[in-house]
């Protein structure tokens, strides 16, 4: 029996808060945060410490946008980690911390990271 909306938001603001106790971005490794929807996929990275967003990237960024034509979600999510990684590159990030942001570590999420790591993101 499937769960009221509610109740799976709640739930998964709990298992958001639980890693978000314990990663930390700071400026020499940012944190790498992932939010995937339905339909789109977002990563960005950001500095805890000053509270900025260093970089960001998505299914909906125009520069993603047009390497994602009759893809599917997976590859979309592919596409996105080479992109946040090579955004992370041109601002001189090499380390980057990886918050899964709640959700589980397969499928998108885990394409996105295991395409950031090829692109020579390291974490």
């Amino acid at each position: 029996m499937d769960m009221a909306p509610e109740v799976k938001r709640a739930k998964w603001k709990k298992r958001k808060r639980s890693i978000r106790r314990k990663v930390h971005g700071t400026m020499e490794r940012p944190r790498l945060s992932i939010f995937r929807s339905i339909k789109h996929i977002y990563a960005q990275v950001i500095d805890d410490d000053s509270g900025r967003t260093i970089a960001s990237t998505g299914t909906l960024d125009k520069t993603a946008r047009e390497g994602l034509v009759g893809k599917k979600k997976r590859e979309a999510a592919e596409v996105v980690g080479a992109a946040i990684a090579g955004a992370c590159k041109a601002k001189g990030i090499e380390h980057v911390v990886f918050d899964r942001n709640g959700f589980r570590y397969h499928g998108r999420v885990a394409a996105v990271a295991t395409a950031a790591r090829k692109a020579g993101l390291k974490f």
